[in-house]
């Protein structure tokens, strides 16, 4: 079995890298996001990168796992994917890079192991998080997610 082929977004967010920057690694966008789920994130190699919130029984869940490869604000975050509960991990890495009015952004989700299920869900879900990231910072509200 072949490896799936990358995932490639790009994106432009009138919004200065900085604000880009926070956008991906800060709380509150995260939050609003991500329909209330809390991110744990240590910027720093091997830091963790969750996405996390509370099961039915009150308990921690986490939603979405991995760590962090590199991170250099606010140009470059990479870090590896994990759905829960698959130990199949995968790569994401953002590139920002400042236009005149806007940044440019540019997702690459690669790296797959054969048979990762969460490759359906990020090839549907990457642009559906992307355009509420660029919703929120342009206008400071989003929409629903489906």
């Amino acid at each position: 079995m072949s490896q799936p082929a990358p995932l490639h977004f790009v994106f432009y967010i009138a919004a200065p890298p900085e604000n880009v920057w926070e956008g991906f690694v800060s709380q509150e966008p995260n939050r609003i996001i991500f329909g209330g789920a809390e991110l744990e994130i240590d910027l720093t190699p091997g830091g963790p990168m969750n996405w996390v919130g509370t099961g039915p029984d009150g308990a921690r869940i986490v939603y979405v796992g991995g760590k962090v490869l590199q991170a250099d604000a606010p140009k470059l975050l990479q870090y590896t994917f994990s759905i829960a509960p698959s130990d199949k991990f995968s790569r994401v890495t953002v590139e920002l890079l400042p236009e005149t009015e806007a940044t440019k952004v540019t997702v690459t989700h690669d790296d797959w192991a054969d048979g990762d299920l969460a490759y359906a869900h990020c090839a549907d879900g990457w642009p559906r998080i992307l355009s509420r990231l660029k919703t929120l910072l342009e206008t400071g509200k989003t929409f629903k997610p489906h």
